[in-house]
């Protein structure tokens, strides 16, 4: 049997490369807010997603406070696209009974 990508299956880091993948680059406070999280949560699983290259960095300074800001990369988009096509797989989508689950479009 497939395996899921263990550090994709954790569903803050699910939602946080998916909204990356739509949103496109996000500051650290925009990921926050829109994931509804703590700054020391966000940090942890950034990290995560940071060490294998599946986000990536830019630091901005200027006037006022430096700000980060992430985007994702292609191995990260890649890693999602793998993750989403393992569970269509995994997934009985054609089984009886099966009628509520819906198919999702995979990223480009």
């Amino acid at each position: 049997m497939e395996e899921l990508d263990p550090l994709l299956h954790q569903p803050l880091r699910t939602q946080l490369v998916a909204f990356l993948a739509g949103a496109g680059e996000q500051t650290f406070s925009d990921l926050k807010r829109q994931l509804g999280v703590s700054d020391g949560n966000l940090d942890a699983h950034l990290k995560k997603l940071l060490a294998a290259d599946y986000v990536a960095v830019r630091k901005e300074t200027g006037k006022g406070r430096p700000q980060s800001f992430f985007v994702l990369t292609p191995g990260g988009r890649q890693a999602l696209n793998d993750y989403i096509r393992t569970l269509q797989r995994l997934l009985p989508i054609d089984a009886p009974g099966a009628e509520g689950i819906a198919t999702p479009r995979l990223a480009g």
